[in-house]
């Protein structure tokens, strides 16, 4: 009787209740029943209604299986919903999904790790499956928090804790892929849902050298032993991660990296970080580059006080990020780049002099440390700004030049964003040759077709304004931006380091015709450049270094820029600095005035074989030779070895030693070369650029613009006036004679001012303005008369003659027109 009840019991059952009790076999060793899963398949199929009433009993079956272990049966439903799943496509698997949902979730809350795999497996499953309509209400919360946990395992059985993890992992992946293919896929990228995932994926890759030590030796060399393996799966992971990454969540995605580094101490070393950030550089799609320099550069910001390794950590990843975005699209990040760097700069700079002004007198070891590690950052700092400008477009970094330039601090300046009144002469120094430094590297490879597309004047001038500074380094640097910039041919490493060249021919020196362009440069800016190089070898802390970029400056110049006008000019450059050295009116030491005298013969030897002018290289080949046996401490070969014996003198009249202008000029004269201008001797330009500089300079003495002519009696000048005429003021206003005439009296101003006396300098500066006063009170003693004719008349004002209706003024003092 109970037997029949039974029956009657099950018969009266519902028919889908009875289709799922019939695929669970008595042993659950013999695995789901196939033809009763077909049944209930088809029966789903034909009544969709049905599914969520299906879904609801083989959760409430599971859930019991669950709890009494009986994990046979687990497996046999979580199979069955699996099919179920990839069978039915409709509007009625919504509900049948919440139940899916809830069954998984069971099986990752279990702690048997066999069920948090088959749970994972079944989700993944899952999350491969397309929806017809988007779901407005699920959410994957439990998901994201359970999947994350999982990642970080920490069974003390490594083959289940590998297993979990890469189960974590997994599911990580599902919930991604189910969530960025949904409509409602920007809840995944929400900051509480990316603060776990972006973790845990970051954990595992951060442990794939434990990891691979512990499961290599066991893996099978078969194709899954890369999927196997949770570093590797994890990576994959987070680059799909980034790439389904848009404008408005990249950032979201990032921060976390930042977190997790900062937590687990891992800017130093920073080796894993430099790896994480090339992955996203990698991963994320070009345009949004920009996002994460700009999250980088205020991760910086906020750790700024930080140690300072940590900090150039920081910018070491700075620097990686910045290599693989200069490729692409850097966005509107190219001037923020560059100025938190220079402010960190100022901020390291600051640190480090702080450091060693708490710690005066008292030198310790930490204190060294410390500004060792500044340095380190600093280098760092210098290295980012550096690759960063030189792998931009060039005409992108031509503007960064002028930006870089822009922030070199100038001592007596206050328009300059770095202050240098803050930081002290030490601090300057620093942060110039740091900047100058940075301009080499971005200088570097730059290929400008004319120079003055390179060397525009709103840079050239600021450029060669650290060139006249009582700092050798300072100078060396300027030096070599020059050469980045001028040499367009790349023979700047044919030409390194001084020497007499025996035959200029076998260095294959590559040049082309100059252009106009480059002539109107020269016209512009060359005087420029010669003052430079002139005054560059006046300083007494020259090195061999210094002497070596000043040949390579002239060598340069004379391949890029010279015609015969050129060439011309820079013989009379050498010539000047040859009179530096044997004058000697700077009191320059020994090793100085035999350096700059190698240094000309090492020049004229290579312009003599440029310009091909035989009997002018006669001449410097003789002269060569006699210092070679005479006085080889004039070469350079001899005078920058080691141990070389220096004169303690220098004897004016042995002219065989020197380079004479007359020869010059006779042996260039019949070649067809203009050599007028080789008797007038060379004489810098006088400029501002000296006031922003710490030296010594021309300008100091010459600041009053007093004109006084040579000669020590006023009263000879007086009579030596001559009365203005018609033909006087045509001569007067000649514009090539006035120019001639304007560059003698600068000249002997100079002279003047360098070589006579205070007191007789002053003497006549007083006699002149008295002798001024008192001829303009004279003025008034003007005569009028009428014009000889009435056909014109003429008005003098000035050095100008002008016509008018008006008769003729004629002066009792007419040397005044001067005044």
């Amino acid at each position: 009787l109970s037997a029949g009840v039974c029956c009657c019991c099950a018969a009266l059952r519902p028919r889908y209740k009875r289709l799922v009790d019939n695929i669970f076999p008595e042993d659950p060793k013999d695995g789901l029943v196939k033809a009763d899963m077909e049944k209930l398949t088809f029966y789903a199929v034909s009544a969709p209604e049905k599914l969520d009433r299906i879904g609801s009993y083989l959760a409430e079956r599971l859930s019991r299986d669950v709890v009494r272990h009986r994990y046979g049966y687990v497996l046999i439903a979580m199979e069955a919903l699996d099919q179920l799943l990839m069978a039915c496509h409709s509007q009625s698997i919504k509900p049948f999904v919440e139940s899916f949902l809830h069954m998984v979730a069971k099986l990752l809350e279990s702690g048997e790790p066999k069920l948090q795999v088959l749970g994972t497996n079944s989700f993944v499953k899952f999350a491969n499956i397309e929806e017809d309509t988007p779901s407005y209400h699920r959410r994957y919360d439990f998901f994201v928090s359970r999947f994350s946990a999982m990642c970080h395992s920490c069974d003390q059985d490594p083959e289940v804790q590998t297993e979990i993890r890469i189960a974590g992992i997994r599911g990580i992946q599902g919930v991604v892929r189910k969530t960025v293919n949904d409509e409602l896929r920007a809840t995944i990228w929400e900051p509480q849902h990316m603060d776990k995932i972006v973790p845990s994926l970051l954990f595992n890759m951060q442990k794939i050298e434990d990891i691979d030590s512990r499961t290599g030796p066991q893996s099978s060399p078969t194709g899954g032993v890369k999927e196997e393996n949770p570093s590797v799966l994890a990576e994959n992971c987070f680059r799909e991660l980034l790439g389904r990454a848009t404008y408005g969540n990249m950032n979201n995605a990032v921060r976390p990296v930042f977190a997790h580094l900062d937590h687990h101490k891992l800017w130093d070393p920073n080796e894993f970080a430099v790896s994480c950030f090339k992955i996203i550089m990698y991963s994320i799609q070009a345009q949004y580059s920009h996002h994460v320099i700009q999250e980088i550069l205020g991760h910086l910001d906020v750790r700024k006080r930080d140690s300072p390794r940590v900090r150039a950590g920081i910018i070491q990843v700075l620097l990686e990020a910045v290599a693989i975005a200069a490729k692409g699209s850097i966005g509107p990040t190219v001037l923020e780049v560059f100025n938190t760097l220079l402010k960190h700069l100022r901020i390291s700079v600051d640190l480090e002099l702080g450091d060693r002004r708490s710690s005066a007198g008292s030198a310790t070891l930490s204190t060294s440390s410390k500004e060792s590690d500044e340095r380190i950052v600093q280098n760092a700092i210098i290295q980012t700004i550096g690759f960063f400008g030189s792998n931009l477009p060039d005409y992108q970094r031509s503007e960064i030049m002028m930006f870089i330039m822009s922030k070199v601090p100038v001592l007596g300046t206050t328009s300059q964003s770095l202050d240098p009144s803050h930081l002290g002469d030490l601090g300057t120094r620093r942060i110039q040759i740091m900047l100058l430094r940075s301009l080499l590297m971005v200088t570097s490879g730059y290929k400008a077709t004319t120079i003055s597309n390179a060397l525009p004047a709103p840079f050239l001038d600021p450029l060669l304004s650290p060139s006249l500074m009582e700092d050798s380094e300072l100078r060396q640097l300027v030096l070599e931006i020059l050469h980045n910039l001028i040499d367009r041919h790349d023979n700047r490493a044919k030409l390194r380091g001084i020497r007499i060249i025996p035959d200029v021919s076998d260095l294959k020196i590559k040049r082309d015709k100059i252009s106009r362009q480059d002539v109107s440069f020269v016209k512009k800016h060359g005087q420029q450049l010669y003052r430079h190089i002139y005054l560059g070898c006046k300083e007494e802390d020259n090195v061999q270094k210094n002497f070596e970029l000043l040949f390579t400056s002239l060598a340069l110049t004379t391949i890029e820029l010279a015609n015969e006008e050129v060439v011309i000019d820079l013989i009379r450059l050498a010539i000047a600095l040859q009179d530096i050295a044997i004058i000697n009116e700077d009191n320059l030491p020994m090793f100085n005035r035999c350096g700059v005298m190698a240094l000309v013969a090492a020049y004229l030897n290579f312009l003599s074989q440029m310009i091909a002018v035989p009997a002018f290289c006669q001449h410097v080949s003789k002269v060569i030779e006699t210092r070679s046996v005479e006085a080889s401490y004039f070469l350079p070969e001899t005078v920058f070895k080691d141990k070389c014996d220096l004169p303690k003198s220098l004897e004016k009249d042995e002219t065989d030693l020197f380079f004479l202008t007359n020869k010059i000029a006779e042996s260039l004269g019949g070649s067809g070369y203009s050599v007028e201008r080789l008797s007038v001797p060379y004489v810098p330009q006088v400029t501002d650029e000296d006031r922003l500089s710490r030296r010594k300079s021309i300008v100091d003495t010459v600041s009053l613009q007093v004109d006084i002519l040579p000669g020590n009696n006023t009263e000879d000048k007086v009579d030596n006036t001559e009365e203005i005429t018609f033909e006087a003021l045509k001569k007067a206003i000649d514009n090539n004679g006035l120019e001639e005439q304007e560059k003698e009296k600068r000249r002997l101003v100079i002279e003047k001012f360098q070589k006579a006396p205070f007191e007789e300098i002053a003497a006549q500066c007083e006699t002149k303005a008295n002798l001024l006063h008192d001829r303009l009170a004279q003025i008034l003693e003007l005569t009028i008369r009428p014009p000889p004719s009435p056909s014109g008349t003429m008005t003098i004002t000035a050095g100008h003659a002008h016509y008018h209706s008006v008769p003729v003024y004629e002066m009792k003092f007419p040397d005044l027109c001067v005044y």
